[in-house]
Parts: structure tokens; C-alpha cells; sequence
């Protein structure tokens, strides 16, 4: 990295300059007129990588999928008006997932403001809502210094967008130079340490629990590898069984002796049943979202409840808890470790084999067993085949939204953090294109595929034109079942089965559009010749377009209906005893 600068320079030199005194590498943007001061200062340099999007909304995403695979913040650079709307939902995305992002937008000169000038729009009040905090830098002299406190928030706490808003006069004017090591960040300053008083309880109820849970999230991602590391650490010593968010996959292995798989409305029957009928669960950097509690009232009905969360805003928002616990994730493992250990590393080992013992009956019912065919693709097949041909690979997973989105949770196995980018609290269709090309960008040498459904794969279909541009080898995995595959479901199992809008008569030709955006694509639909076709996909060197043709009805199960307790799922064609809940479902 350059020397730190100082001296006075104009706001656009500021930006750059900025970001390179935050160790800035890569930045994902589309020029416009309010920001060509920025762009002119990008192009006379050569220290940071400019990535040109096909749309805002991809240049959000990219930067999500940096973000989440490396554990660096992303950086977006948007024009005014509809540049900063296009966005708002990459923004709010990154807000729900917890993703360090800086976007900085233009914005019309400070003395337009408020006259509706060309392309203007009150991109700060529009963002407000859907970025941990935002500015509209009116003044030359303190830009520096903004961008600097953005990236500190982003950053620390609970990560989180931000978004800078900078007036065109404000990016010609000239100012004197803050440098990162004098800019003022220290009033925002989050809590890392735990109370050790609220952390000596939740061991002390470790030592005790005979039907623990460990319920992990995000919030261990974010909070660094060290804390993944402390959490193997504390499972592994324990014995005590282990799940995670659609957020926290990854955090302790998929090879794990205790993992129980992914818990919530698609998660494992063993996973579902471990938390509704614990003693102790402990939430490890997880926010209680509504596709895990299901019935609030019925949430774990006979647990203790112990929240580690370093966003104090989390605790007790939507289930009230025994014991919260305000602090990073890793700064809290490491004392309750060390407590444990002091302790004398006490549990209650007949309670937990009993408790084992009842997992166990419940992974016997095998919850993911669907009805195989020799003459279509299962999209159950499809990942597992996927799996099988990649596990050991420098491998990295997005997603886009829906079944397969689900699919992939439950089939894909995780063995470490920031391997597994998807859009979970928002559910953003169009995701996971753009996010493989971030990431793609982040880990050149590695193998990056997309994980995605033909409807969702279309709404930002357009980002092949940048991964051929920037010679990104992304592998795009589409499960073509020609609908909208969760809707359908939906409506099948919960709507009469009227399907209202849920399937396209006008999907393109994948293989023509590859050959169109200047890559390689296929069409498979033998399961006799898949194998192959995946490693066709994986050994060529460049962007991929592999069109997998699925059963068309094939529904992801298990399921939890919305608004049912976690003992309430319905079963696909699993043999399991107990009253039809839906058709093709069995309710347990």
C-alpha cells in the first residue's frame, strides 16, 4: 500500500485517496455524470481494480460476495438518481445479512439540491432505512474524514452497509487531506466484552443441561475466523450437538460429529425437533429471524435460552431470553472457554448421552430421502452429485432464491467460513450471479459456482457480460424446472393448488445465451450423463452456463408451514408415521 498522503487535494483525489489509505483493492461500479470527477481520479491510478457492472443492483451483490468471502468490506461507486435507487436493494440485502459495505453515490451539486435537477433524488432519506447509517457530505474539507467513519462502522459492531452521499461541487472543490490514522471514529465504539457474570451463568447451565443445543448464526462468521475456531473448540469438548442458520453454514463443519445440519422452515427433522425439545439452547450470533422460531409461542417451549449477540438492538427483539449476552462472538467464546475449562470442563454426560441417543432416532428417519429416477434429473441428485465431484475443492458457493437455494443448504457440505454466499434475511432473487463474480474476484484460482433457479438466474442475467469482461470463470449451476419453484410449491401445499403466475412459457435457450455473451454453456438432462457434464463445467477455464433440466414438481421438503411450530414439518415421500398434512407430505 502507498504511503499515507496528505495536503490538500480535490474531494474526488479524496475518495481514492481515502480508499487507499483503507487498504481498498477492488471496487464494483458504473460511472454516471455526478460521478465522473471520481471516475477521472480512479483512472489516473493503478492501485485499485475498477470492476464495471451491467446494473447497480449487480454492483451491490458483487460487493456482498467480496465482502462475505473474504471478511474485508465492499465497495460500490454509483451515480445520482437512479444510480442510488438501483441500489436500494443490494443495500437492504446487505443490511439484513449483516455485510460490510461502502457505497459511495454522486449526487447533484450542493446548490441543485432540492430543485428536482437532473437525476436527482434524496438518495440519503431513500437509504436510511436500509444502511446502518448514511451522510450527505457538503463540505469538502470533512469528506475524508466520512469515508474514513464509514468504513468504521461498516466494519465494527454488527457489520452493515453504509452509504456516503457526495455532491459533484464537493468532488471538483478543494480541501486539505485527512489521512485514516487522524480521523475521528472513536464515538463509535461497540461493547466486544461480554459480562462475565452472564457468562458464568451460561456455563454454569452447560454444566448442567441434559438436552443442549448450540444454535449458531452469522454473527460467527462476521465475527472471524478466530471465532469459528473457538466454536469447533467449545462443540468438540462439550459433545453437545450443534445447528446453524441459513446464515452460519460453515461455522463448524459439515463433517462435524456434531453437526445436526441446518435447523428452520427447510432445515433437518433432527435439526427442528433437537430445538424444540432442548433444555439449554444457546444462540451464538443469531438474530431469532421468523424462518427459524416459526410459532413464536411455541418457539422451544422447555429451554433456557442464552443470546450472545454483539448488537444489543437483537436482544429480546423477538424471543425473550434467560440470559443475554452483549459482546463479539469471539471475545465471549474465548472467556466462556476459558471459565469452562477453569471450571473443571463439567457436563452432564448421562443427560447427553440420552440426549444423543434421541437424535439419533430422529437422523434415522433420514429427512432428505426423495424418490430417485433413471430418467430425470432429481434436483436433489443434482447437488449431490455437485457435491460429490467438488468436495475438496477450493470451492466457493453462491445462490440465487428459492428450492434451490434450499436444496443446496441441505445437500452442500461446508467445512469452513466465508465459503457459502446467499441472500437470507431479504431473499433476493438475482443474487447469486453477480455475488460469484465478487467473489470470483476476491479468490481468482478458486472454482466458484452459482447455485441457481431459471427464474431467479434471470433477474440479473446480464452480469455474464461483466464476468466475460473481466475474464471472471464463474460456473453458473441453473436447476431449470421452468417455474418459480418455491411460489409453486407454496401453492400446491397452500393454496389449493392454483398456480397463479408461478411458471414462464419464454425461458431463453442457456447454451444460445452463453454462446451470446461470449462463453460456454450446456444442456443436461440424463442423470446417466451428469457426471460428465458437471466436470465439463468445472475443468473449463472460463465462464459457464450449465442448463441442468429438472423434474418440473419436485417440492423441497422438509418443510415447515409458515406459522407452525418446529414439530410440526411436513415430510416429502419420507416413510414416517403420522397424519397427511398436505398432499405429497407427510405431517409429523
Amino acid at each position: 500500500m502507498n504511503k499515507a498522503q496528505t495536503g490538500t487535494m480535490t474531494g474526488a483525489q479524496m475518495v481514492v485517496q481515502a480508499l487507499k489509505d483503507q487498504g481498498v483493492e477492488v471496487v464494483f461500479g458504473y460511472p454516471g455524470g455526478a460521478v465522473l470527477p471520481i471516475y477521472d481520479a480512479i483512472f489516473q491510478q493503478n492501485d485499485i481494480k475498477h470492476i464495471l457492472v451491467r446494473h447497480e443492483q449487480g454492483a451491490v451483490h458483487m460487493a456482498e460476495g467480496y465482502a462475505r468471502s473474504t471478511g474485508k468490506p465492499g465497495v460500490v461507486v454509483v451515480t445520482s438518481g437512479p444510480g442510488a435507487t438501483n441500489a436500494v436493494t443490494g443495500l437492504t440485502d446487505a443490511l439484513l445479512d449483516s455485510i460490510p459495505l461502502v457505497v459511495l453515490s454522486g449526487q447533484v451539486p450542493t446548490f441543485m439540491i432540492g430543485t428536482d435537477g437532473f437525476q436527482e433524488a434524496d438518495t440519503v432519506g431513500i437509504t436510511r432505512p436500509c444502511t446502518k447509517m448514511n451522510w450527505l457530505v457538503k463540505d469538502t474539507a470533512k469528506l475524508s474524514e466520512v469515508i474514513h467513519l464509514g468504513f468504521h462502522v461498516a466494519t465494527h459492531g454488527r457489520p452493515g452497509p453504509v452509504l456516503i452521499d457526495i455532491p459533484k461541487d464537493v468532488q471538483f472543490a478543494t480541501a486539505e487531506y485527512t489521512p485514516k490514522p487522524k480521523a475521528k471514529v472513536s464515538h463509535y465504539q461497540p461493547q466486544l466484552k461480554g459480562d462475565l457474570a452472564q457468562i458464568t451463568r451460561m456455563v454454569e447451565l452447560i454444566e448442567t443441561a441434559e438436552r443442549p443445543v448450540f444454535y449458531t448464526g452469522g454473527g460467527v462468521i462476521n465475527s472471524g475466523p478466530g471465532a469459528s475456531q473457538l466454536l469447533r473448540e467449545l462443540v468438540d469438548a462439550t459433545g453437545f450437538p450443534i445447528t446453524s442458520t441459513l446464515m452460519g453454514l460453515g461455522a463448524y463443519p459439515a463433517s462435524g460429529k456434531a453437526w445436526l445440519g441446518m435447523l428452520g422452515m427447510h432445515g433437518l427433522y433432527e435439526a427442528n425437533l433437537a430445538m424444540h425439545g432442548c433444555d439449554l439452547m444457546i444462540n451464538i450470533g443469531a438474530r431469532f429471524d421468523d424462518r427459524i422460531t416459526g410459532r413464536i409461542k411455541d418457539f422451544s417451549p422447555e429451554s433456557t435460552k442464552v443470546h450472545v449477540d454483539i448488537d444489543p438492538s437483537s436482544i429480546n427483539k423477538v424471543i425473550r431470553v434467560d440470559v443475554p449476552i452483549i459482546g463479539d462472538v469471539g471475545h465471549v467464546l474465548e472467556d466462556a472457554l476459558r471459565l469452562w475449562k477453569a471450571r473443571g470442563r463439567k457436563v452432564n454426560k448421562a443427560g447427553l448421552a440420552k440426549w444423543w441417543a434421541q437424535i439419533a432416532e430422529w437422523r434415522a428417519v433420514n429427512c432428505l430421502d426423495y424418490k430417485g429416477s433413471t430418467k430425470l434429473i432429481k434436483p436433489q441428485y443434482a447437488l449431490q452429485r455437485l457435491e460429490a465431484l467438488t468436495k475438496g475443492m477450493d470451492r466457493y458457493i453462491t445462490t440465487e432464491v428459492g428450492q434451490h437455494q434450499m436444496w443446496a443448504a441441505q445437500f452442500l457440505g461446508f467445512e469452513a467460513p466465508n465459503r457459502w454466499m446467499t441472500s437470507g434475511g431479504l431473499g433476493t432473487m438475482g443474487y447469486g450471479l453477480p455475488a460469484s463474480i465478487g467473489v470470483q474476484v476476491a479468490h481468482p484460482e478458486a472454482l466458484v459456482i452459482n447455485v441457481a433457479g431459471d427464474a431467479s438466474w434471470l433477474m440479473n442475467m446480464q452480469e455474464m457480460g461483466t464476468a466475460v469482461q473481466f475474464r471472471a470463470p464463474v460456473k453458473q449451476f441453473i436447476l431449470n424446472n421452468e417455474r418459480l419453484g418455491m411460489v409453486r410449491q407454496w401453492q400446491q401445499l397452500l393454496h389449493g393448488e392454483r398456480y397463479s403466475q408461478s411458471w414462464s412459457e419464454s425461458l431463453p435457450d442457456f447454451v444460445k445465451l452463453a454462446d451470446a455473451f461470449g462463453c460456454k454453456g450446456i444442456q443436461c438432462s440424463d442423470p446417466a450423463d451428469l457426471d460428465d457434464a458437471i466436470m465439463e463445467m468445472i475443468r473449463y477455464d472460463g465462464p459457464f452456463i450449465f442448463d441442468c433440466l429438472v423434474e418440473k414438481h419436485e417440492n423441497c421438503f422438509p418443510m415447515i408451514p409458515s406459522g407452525k411450530p418446529h414439530n410440526e414439518m411436513l415430510l416429502g415421500d419420507a416413510e414416517t408415521e403420522g397424519a397427511i398434512g398436505a398432499k405429497g407430505a407427510v405431517l409429523v
